[in-house]
This record gives structure tokens, C-alpha cells and sequence, in this order.
């Protein structure tokens, strides 16, 4: 077994619906960034892993094609809204067994405005068993898309469970709406406050519009070397990844709107990733975390260990999901301000921590940061955790 080594990372400017490039081209300009970021050619990796979920087969093929026709191994990924971490954590699988010294990961969507909802009504959805799971749950409550019902129900659920004050997702949103004020790669950038957040149009029960992250357009790529490959060509800025867990669905999450959501798969991944690592939540420097809904990063604050049960409100009152506190949570703003394009988000994610470990993150750096942790969820569902390390 061998380190896999991230040596190349980039991403586009994320886009609403409609302002964006076709894919295939948002695709081929963030893979030429890691190549270039890595100091390497295409003509240096063994494989390839191409992430997204809107998309015909094979799209991988043709958005790789625009760089160069190499005769690669391309498999398309599509794992929901975790497809590009699930297309990491195939080419970390591939460089850490030997299969590959130079893996590529990248990922891209092409979105339309609105709701995430089914595709194919003529068959099976693969959220029936949600479906039936929420309504048996949640008798009282309306129908509508899927991620708004589920993780609607899941922020009631926790305010109910906890007593906590239905600000504290607000403040969620503020916070992250504060840290994309200094990412030129975030969508929005503008400041908000707690009333603008609370007052915005209600889209679900217990949901705001500024409590729900926009559809958008892009994609980013990242590049996964082996440390002979590192040593060979010279890299000297590589990050590691030290640990990495992808979990799906148990029993348990039937048991509750929390656990529909991904709670019990997020519990799991991270303390596969604490175990392997042999580091712990306390010691995490700076993390991207899965933030559809402000709801699930407040659920996700616990699912991690980074606060106990039902004591995010007090972590959020602390200040200590921010600079200056014990973590910084979503320095480039997160989904909601940054934006979710489904393919694209988990190796956005992964771009945004190695700026982070490589101090290159310009104004929203968090200071001697060393120790990074991503969390990227998908209904239906998968749950991707990994942990980085300062090279």
C-alpha cells in the first residue's frame, strides 16, 4: 500500500442555470487547471473517474475528450449529490492498491432551475422507500420535492427533539454567507442577516428560501498521485489523504427524520475516518461539509463529533464553527453560498481544503491549518468522509 497524495486541484466559478458554459467545456477547464496546478500532462495518469449525475452515458468521455484522447480507462460516477467524492475515493482506492500511480477525479453538472425531483417516472424511484419512510413519519406535513420535504421534516424534528431556537439555521446561513464574502469563486457574496434569513419566502415547513442552497452549474477536478509518482516528478506540494470512509444505508435510517437524512451514515463515516486516521474531531484545523440545508449542517455539527448531542446550538452561540473559534465550518461559503452542482460538489470541497493545507486560500485562509476534514452526502444515499494532512 502506498499514500494517495493530492498533487492537483481546481475548479470554475460555479453558475446559476442558464449562465453557464455547456459541460463539457466547464469540464475541460477544470481539469486543465489540475493538470497545470500538478505540473503534469494528461499524458501522466493512468485513470480516470468522471462524476455527475444529469447526464446521458458516457459524458465523461466527451468532456475528456476536449483536453486529449489518450486512450484512458474513463468510468462515469454517479452517486448523487456524493457522486465527486465518490469519484475521489475511487482514485484514492486506485493509487493506494497500486492499480494506478496517477489517478484524475473529475466532476460536472449541468442543472436546470428549481427543486431537485424524479426523472424517470416510468420506473422505480430510487427515493420510494424516503417517500414512504417521510409520510409514515410525518402524517401532518405536505408533499413536495424530495429534499425539501426530508430535510424539512429532519430541522423540525431536531428543534422539537433539542428545544432549540429555529434561529440557530439562520445563523448558519449568515455565517456562511459571511466567509463567501472573500471567495471569488462563491456565487453569492453578499452579506445577510438572522431577520433577512427568518423573513425570506417560506419554500417548506420549517425551511426559508436563505436556509436552502441554489441549483447551479460547474465542475473541478483533482488530481491523486502515488508518493513514487510524487518523488519522480518532483511534486512538492502534496496533500495527504490520510483517511476515508464511504458509508450508505442502514436499518436504522428508517428510524427517524434525522436519520432519513443521513445521520446515522454520517455518525459512521466519520468515526471510520477517526479510527483509521487515529485523530480525532478535536484536532481538525478547517472543514467543507455538506450544507443543502442549513438544517443538515447543523444535524451534520453532531453527526461528526464535533459537538455532542443536541449541543449545536451552543457550538453555534460560541462562535465555534468560524475564525476564531474551534473550527472553521465552510470557509468558502458552502453550498448555500458557493452554490451544488451535484457532480462537481465533492471535488470542489476537496479544492477548497488543500488551498486551505497549501496556504493559498487568500483572505478567508484559516491560520496553520494542518488538518482537514470533508463530509459530502446523498439521498438515497451515500455519505463520503475524508481526512487530509499537510504534506
Amino acid at each position: 500500500m502506498t499514500n494517495a497524495n493530492v498533487i492537483g486541484v481546481n475548479m470554475v466559478k460555479f453558475e446559476k442555470p442558464g449562465k453557464n458554459e455547456p459541460y463539457e467545456i466547464m469540464a475541460s477547464k477544470a481539469i486543465k487547471g489540475a493538470l497545470k496546478d500538478a505540473g503534469i500532462a494528461l499524458a501522466n495518469v493512468n485513470q480516470v473517474y468522471a462524476s455527475y449525475v444529469y447526464g446521458d452515458s458516457t459524458s465523461g468521455q466527451t468532456a475528456l475528450y476536449r483536453v486529449g484522447m489518450t486512450g484512458l480507462p474513463i468510468i462515469n460516477v454517479n452517486n448523487n449529490c456524493s457522486s465527486g467524492s465518490t469519484a475521489l475515493y475511487l482514485a484514492r482506492q486506485a493509487v493506494e492498491s497500486g492499480a494506478a500511480d496517477c489517478v484524475l477525479a473529475f466532476g460536472f453538472e449541468e442543472m436546470k432551475p428549481g427543486a431537485l425531483g424524479d426523472n424517470w417516472s416510468d420506473r422505480t424511484s430510487p427515493f420510494q422507500w424516503i417517500y414512504d419512510r417521510f409520510n409514515q413519519l410525518n402524517p401532518e406535513l405536505p408533499d413536495g420535492p424530495v429534499a425539501l420535504k426530508v430535510f424539512g421534516a429532519a430541522g423540525l424534528e431536531y428543534l422539537k427533539k433539542y428545544g432549540a431556537n429555529p434561529d440557530i439555521f439562520a445563523k448558519v446561513a449568515v455565517k456562511s454567507r459571511q466567509h463567501a464574502i472573500h471567495n471569488p469563486y462563491s456565487l453569492f457574496t453578499q452579506a445577510l442577516t438572522v431577520e433577512e434569513v427568518m423573513n425570506s419566502p417560506e419554500v417548506y415547513p420549517g425551511l426559508r428560501r436563505l436556509m436552502a442552497c441554489p441549483p447551479t452549474c460547474g465542475a473541478a477536478a483533482v488530481i491523486v498521485c502515488s508518493d513514487a509518482f510524487a518523488k519522480k516528478h518532483n511534486v512538492n506540494k502534496t496533500v495527504k489523504i490520510i483517511a476515508q470512509s464511504l458509508t450508505t444505508d442502514k436499518p436504522d435510517s428508517h428510524d427517524d427524520n434525522l436519520h432519513l437524512v443521513g445521520s446515522g451514515m454520517t455518525a459512521r463515516a466519520a468515526q471510520e475516518v477517526y479510527q483509521k486516521a487515529g485523530i480525532g474531531p478535536e484536532d481538525i484545523d478547517v472543514i467543507e461539509l455538506h450544507d443543502c440545508f442549513t438544517p443538515n449542517e447543523v444535524i451534520t455539527y453532531e453527526g461528526l463529533g464535533l459537538c455532542g448531542e443536541g449541543q449545536a446550538e451552543k457550538l453555534i452561540n460560541d462562535g465555534d464553527t468560524t475564525y476564531g473559534g474551534k473550527y472553521v465550518v465552510n470557509p468558502s461559503g458552502g453550498l448555500m453560498s458557493k452554490g451544488h452542482p451535484l457532480g462537481a460538489t465533492g471535488l470542489a470541497q476537496c479544492t477548497e481544503l488543500v488551498w486551505h493545507l497549501r496556504e493559498k486560500a487568500g483572505d478567508r485562509q484559516v491560520d496553520g491549518a494542518r488538518i482537514a476534514l470533508q463530509h459530502n452526502l446523498g439521498l438515497g444515499g451515500a455519505c463520503v468522509v475524508t481526512m487530509y494532512q499537510k504534506g
